[in-house]
């Protein structure tokens, strides 16, 4: 699809799972909190419902975004791994 080589799939697979988990943070933390004043308790609650948000979303995503990062790649020609350099 974009012909990125498959060797890099995993930085795709990285950028793909940080896009959902910030747009799944950001929805969270962007509820105003209901007891002002308390930074530290709003902060760990905030994080403590962020992740077993985000848990099961990972975990049933991350399938997907393998599959996701596989078409969004390609596989590299043998010639291309050579650098240029013929022996």
């Amino acid at each position: 699809m974009l012909g990125i080589p498959r060797r890099y799939s995993h930085f795709v697979f990285a950028v793909i799972q940080s896009g959902l988990t910030c747009f799944v943070a950001a929805g969270i933390a962007g509820f105003p909190p209901l007891v002002l004043g308390n930074f530290l308790h709003n902060w760990l609650s905030s994080w403590l419902i962020a992740w077993a948000t985000m848990l099961p979303i990972v975990v049933l995503a991350a399938p997907a975004i393998r599959s996701l990062a596989f078409v969004l790649t390609r596989e590299e020609r043998a010639n291309e791994n050579s650098g240029g350099c013929v022996s």
